[in-house]
């Protein structure tokens, strides 16, 4: 099997407006794969199709050779597939033990039943699951906080620990929604190290959506860049970056490639536009 994940042509439409335009790609088993592209480029919608939350209009997803362009969210996290969203998405009320305990959920395997005899299995499962919970916590430096309320901490921490509950659904792939966003330059180091532990030492295979070109350059292995829906470039950051259309892309100039109005896709929802 050539990619773990495979994207075939896909689109996606908001009622006339074309948010994606027939995009192609695959990612490689154990890689560490970016999505660029200037705001409003579409990548939250096609990270969105992958996760399931958007159903493409046109166009099929393949992980690891199965079709599950069909298939609801909480289909996927089964298979192996873990996302953070862009904007964070915790249960501000709750510790941050328990917020990560809630990403072990669907590795539950004690019922109703079992679990009304609390100590005749149940018991045991859920120290398990403290016990891996708490691996994630060492890992991602989160000891002083594991008790602290979610809505109390600062905005890189609170990034912290949306990365940890997706870890703790021990995904074999990892989509990552602007992992760095708002964060200052230290926390974009340490985020970044995490990640590439994460690709490296834990053998995640990762897709991730950032802004930072240094990042991007840094960690990535390949790299696909989108502009009003469209795949315009793929492959090694070096090469992409030196592209004549994805400068033109980020520096606002005509492309020539593009440039017959027939051929360029309606622009994004405002909503998407941020994307």
């Amino acid at each position: 099997m050539e990619y773990a994940l495979e994207v075939r042509n896909v689109s996606l439409r908001f009622g006339g407006v074309r948010a994606l335009s027939e995009v192609s790609f695959g990612v490689k088993d154990g890689e560490l794969f970016s999505i660029i592209g200037p705001n409003g480029a579409g990548k939250t919608s096609i990270v969105n199709c992958i996760s399931g939350r958007y159903r493409p209009t046109e166009g099929q997803l393949f992980y690891r050779g199965r079709d599950i362009t069909a298939l609801k969210p909480n289909a996927r996290a089964p298979l192996g597939i873990g996302r953070t969203f862009q904007n964070l998405a915790l249960f501000h009320h709750m510790s941050v033990l328990d917020n990560i305990m809630v990403g072990r959920h669907h590795l539950l395997k004690n019922n109703f039943l079992t679990g009304a005899l609390y100590w005749l299995g149940a018991r045991r499962e859920e120290l398990e699951h403290r016990r891996k919970v708490e691996e994630i916590i060492d890992f991602l430096d989160l000891q002083s906080v594991r008790k602290a309320t979610a809505g109390t901490l600062s905005y890189g921490l609170r990034k912290r620990v949306e990365l940890a509950r997706a870890m703790a659904l021990e995904p074999q792939l990892i989509l990552l929604d602007e992992p760095m966003a708002g964060m200052n330059f230290e926390e974009k180091e340490d985020m970044a190290r995490y990640i590439v532990d994460l690709n490296e030492e834990f053998g995640m295979t990762v897709v991730m959506i950032e802004h930072d070109m240094g990042v991007v350059m840094d960690i990535s292995n390949r790299v696909v860049v989108l502009d009003f829906g469209r795949k315009i470039a793929e492959g090694e950051p070096a090469a992409v970056l030196a592209d004549p259309h994805v400068r033109r892309a980020y520096l606002g100039e005509e492309d020539e490639a593009l440039s017959d109005p027939d051929d360029l896709p309606s622009h994004p929802p405002a909503a998407e536009r941020v994307a």
